[in-house]
């Protein structure tokens, strides 16, 4: 195996003297595509009236852009490597715009559901060939600062997400969210075509085509676009006690198995699955899936805890969330900017996660009381610590591995941190409602017939307040009181399960390596774990 210095002693080329128009060029992309995936959310109750579609129909918006992502990811190095990865990347920009438009015209749900998957599929190549072409066109010694430019358009965009399309929504029109992709999209169309150049290399690959791998692209769909499914509908079909889920994940884990054999001894294979042989790698992409995990299902978490408990409307929940981008924007500049001057960034990987400890301590501590200033430090912690882990850690998964399979190996690595994203959230959205179901039974045990009766004769509490009038209510049929008290019990329960999930052990210790060491089962991978983050 090829040593780091061997490696980058092969990638060492000309710099472009342009390579930051470059990177913004392709920043862009990155953007919009990742933006897209949470600027929707807030105009869902919108959209959910203008196409008379029920909260189970109109969640199909999400799940198809979703699905169709999560399937043209893995893709993206074999298509590239086929028809060009500036080509592949300038028809990804003119499709997703295009379907962008469309989305925004749309007149039906189904006609919505068409253009999603249309744009879900076009913005995936953007992703891993952004991440490719940024990693080749800085030098070794900046590519840590090409990652934290990378992971602003990564990380930030889902967190302005909600604040961009809450403001959008309220003051001109759902649609809007989608229309205002054209012009940022025709200004990276342009960059891309001016300044963005194939390397050598995968110009001779163009003209060397193989056999193409049917089976492997079959076998892909049915095991990426089958688990994206499973995940972000299981919930509503209560997981595994309904059949369908039960023959779509076997399906899914069956197609799997198939595709890794199927990969490892076709010659031309979809994905590079022999990247897995470098440890470093590993380690990284062990290090990302949990990361990926652990932001995504906090970044679901704020907006709901934030609006639905505590009134906040989408402008200002959008508010209180931004400044945690600017802790993450402001970490990863700074550990970007440490590597070019040879410091050693690893050991940041392991602060970050401390931080994110830390943060999510003081959030498990929230209650229906807690004031805005109370929420805004901690998620600027956690934001802080994010930014700490992603520059690091992206930035080994890929410099270790030769410049002609970079390309495979970004997409190896942005599948596995967009599966990690999906199962965080599902996770998260199961263990958050099954503890409120939980809670909720063990609340109601406090309060009985004779609580009723004691509030009843206790009277007004301040005045002006209203009366529990119990007896008169239950003569009546009209039990407000009954409401109030349930709804407040229901509000605590929510609260008490937001707070165990913030203050779960197997979030705890991620810096002592309590869950990534579960992920890698070998010692040696171990090692490599530990050398990473410590």
């Amino acid at each position: 195996m090829p040593t780091a210095s061997q490696i980058q002693a092969s990638a060492a080329h000309a710099v472009p003297a342009h390579k930051w128009l470059v990177a913004l060029a392709v920043m862009l992309g990155t953007t919009l595509e990742v933006l897209d995936t949470s600027i929707v959310n807030v105009a869902l109750p919108h959209m959910q009236g203008a196409f008379s579609a029920g909260v189970d129909e109109i969640a199909w918006v999400l799940t198809s852009y979703l699905v169709a992502n999560g399937i043209m990811i893995p893709m993206t190095a074999w298509i590239s490597s086929r028809f060009g990865r500036k080509r592949y990347f300038l028809i990804s920009v003119f499709a997703f715009v295009a379907a962008s438009a469309l989305c925004g015209a749309a007149q039906s749900l189904s006609q919505m559901i068409g253009f999603r998957l249309i744009q879900g599929a076009a913005g995936a190549a953007m992703i891993p060939s952004s991440q490719a072409i940024l990693m080749e066109t800085f030098p070794p010694d900046e590519q840590q600062m090409a990652m934290a430019l990378w992971g602003v358009g990564l990380m930030v965009a889902p967190i302005l997400g909600p604040t961009v399309g809450g403001w959008i929504t309220d003051n001109w029109n759902w649609r809007w969210n989608f229309y205002i992709n054209l012009p940022i999209g025709f200004i990276a169309f342009a960059m891309v075509s001016a300044f963005v150049h194939d390397p050598p290399y995968m110009r001779q690959s163009r003209a060397q085509k193989g056999k193409v791998d049917y089976a492997g692209i079959l076998l892909l769909i049915l095991s990426l676009g089958v688990l994206q499914i499973v995940l972000d509908r299981g919930q509503r079909a209560d997981w595994f006690n309904s059949p369908w889920v039960v023959y779509a994940t076997a399906l899914s884990g069956l197609a799997f198995v198939g595709l890794a054999l199927r990969e490892l001894h076709f010659s031309a294979p979809i994905l590079d699955l022999r990247i897995l042989k470098l440890r470093i790698f590993d380690a990284a992409l062990a290090v990302t899936v949990t990361f990926s995990a652990v932001l995504f299902g906090t970044l679901l978490l704020s907006p709901v805890f934030l609006q639905e408990l505590l009134g906040y409307t989408a402008w200002k929940a959008g508010l209180v969330q931004a400044p945690r981008g600017i802790g993450s924007m402001t970490s990863m500049m700074l550990v970007g900017n440490l590597a070019r001057f040879g410091i050693d960034t690893h050991k940041f990987i392991g602060l970050g996660f401390t931080l994110v400890t830390i943060g999510c301590w003081y959030s498990s501590r929230f209650n229906l009381q807690v004031g805005m200033w109370e929420i805004i430090w901690p998620t600027m912690v956690m934001g802080f610590g994010f930014g700490m882990i992603f520059p690091p850690s992206s930035a080994a998964a890929i410099s270790y591995v030769s410049r002609e399979r970079m390309g495979y190996a970004a997409s190896l690595y942005n599948m596995m941190r967009n599966t990690g994203a999906a199962v965080g959230i599902a996770w998260m959205t199961n263990m958050l409602i099954s503890q409120q179901q939980i809670h909720q039974s063990r609340l109601v045990e406090h309060f009985s017939v004779f609580d009723a009766w004691r509030l009843t004769n206790n009277g007004q509490s301040l005045p002006g307040a209203p009366m529990f009038s119990y007896g008169p209510q239950m003569i009546t049929g009209q039990k407000q009181s009954l409401g109030m008290v349930y709804g407040a019990i229901q509000a605590q329960s929510a609260m008490l399960s937001f707070n165990d999930y913030l203050s779960n052990p197997g979030h705890r210790d991620f810096n002592h390596g309590s869950v990534i060491p579960a992920v890698a089962r070998r010692h040696s991978l171990r090692q490599s774990i530990r050398a990473l983050v410590f």
